[in-house]
């Protein structure tokens, strides 16, 4: 596919935005694949300095999802802290310049661990690095005083489970995914039994898949902050615990990772870590778990359906093939919270 056709961007607007802010013409993009929810493309400028792009889906949007003032705002706040991320570049507001807001971001060429092929430039040790660097990244996210960030009035500092779980609740329903009984059944227990708060920065969708690594394991950067607000942490790691997959595991993570490709530390090292370097509480922690195996039902349904309503690029996901995978992890978060005492 040419530039000039690529989906999402109008080749002559945005280089004309982008040589506003410092970037020379001529610019060539691609579509940067993984991508399922924000697109995010590859912008190599004449000097041969390549940038990142990030911008909403052609179509399909739903009400407060793919913000990137939001995503924007959080790079922003947090590059030069003790969180790796892009430094940003710009923000473009304007949707008459390629039909929808878009930032800017350096381009951080790393490793990226999004599926289990994607480890194999990493030897066991530095698996072992890369799994505790991720859990050290995210305890110092949560580490870190929204106020002394300036994200201390990005979002109200309570109910965040609550807001979630409604806020999900309502997107999968308005996308369009059929066979949402289940998911129901599981929200209504989850409502019922939602635990005591505390309040940090969330990232929303902390795994390796969203993170750049060196070849010497360390994280380079943290990316897609689409979902960022104040909440309560325990909910990244309960993400982070629910979709390390360990080699032999009887039950599926909520995504398939390169964790199960051996070397990396087990969910257990992980809590540990996490425990050794905030001090938080974490008997809560089954309960976010068993959220999270519903809310990646939640994300994942409502992706299907916009896939299969023609509104995302086509980088070769199954969205037929994903609904059965989508059933399971209904029936293990059901499961879930019957373990829990729940139901």
């Amino acid at each position: 596919m040419s530039a000039v056709e690529l989906p999402g961007i109008e080749r002559d607007a945005v280089t004309r935005w982008l040589a506003e802010h410092g970037v020379p013409a001529p610019v060539e993009f691609s579509l940067v694949s993984g991508g399922r929810s924000n697109l995010t493309y590859r912008v190599a400028d004449a000097d041969g300095v390549v940038h990142a792009l990030r911008r909403p889906p052609t179509g399909g949007v739903l009400s407060t999802a793919h913000d990137m003032s939001r995503e924007w705002r959080f790079i922003s706040a947090l590059h030069g802290t003790g969180v790796p991320v892009p430094a940003p570049l710009g923000y473009c507001e304007d949707t008459e310049v390629t039909g929808a807001a878009f930032y800017v971001m350096d381009f951080v060429d790393g490793i990226v661990l999004a599926d289990r092929s994607s480890v194999a430039p990493m030897p066991l040790p530095v698996r072992h690095r890369a799994g505790m660097a991720t859990v050290e990244c995210m305890a110092a996210l949560h580490n870190l005083d929204p106020d002394a960030a300036g994200l201390g009035d990005v979002a109200r500092r309570d109910g965040y489970l609550q807001r979630q779980l409604r806020r999900w609740q309502k997107q999968v329903h308005v996308s369009g995914a059929p066979d949402l009984a289940l998911l129901d059944q599981v929200h209504d227990v989850l409502v019922a039994n939602v635990p005591e708060q505390t309040t940090g920065i969330v990232h929303g969708d902390f795994r390796p898949g969203n993170l750049s690594y060196g070849l010497d394991g360390e994280v380079l950067a943290v990316f897609d902050w689409e979902l960022a607000t104040l909440g309560e942490p325990l909910a990244d790691l309960g993400w982070l615990i629910a979709t390390w997959e360990e080699p032999g595991d009887d039950l599926p993570a909520v995504t398939p990772g390169p964790t199960a490709e051996g070397g990396f530390p087990t969910r257990e090292d992980l809590i540990a870590r996490y425990a050794e370097l905030t001090r938080r509480d974490l008997s809560d922690l089954p309960f976010h778990v068993a959220f999270q195996r519903w809310r990646s039902c939640c994300i994942t349904a409502g992706v299907r359906a916009r896939y299969q309503a023609g509104h995302m690029g086509d980088d070769g996901y199954d969205a037929t093939a994903r609904a059965d995978t989508e059933q399971r992890q209904a029936e293990l978060a059901w499961q879930a919270v019957k373990d829990l005492g729940l139901a």
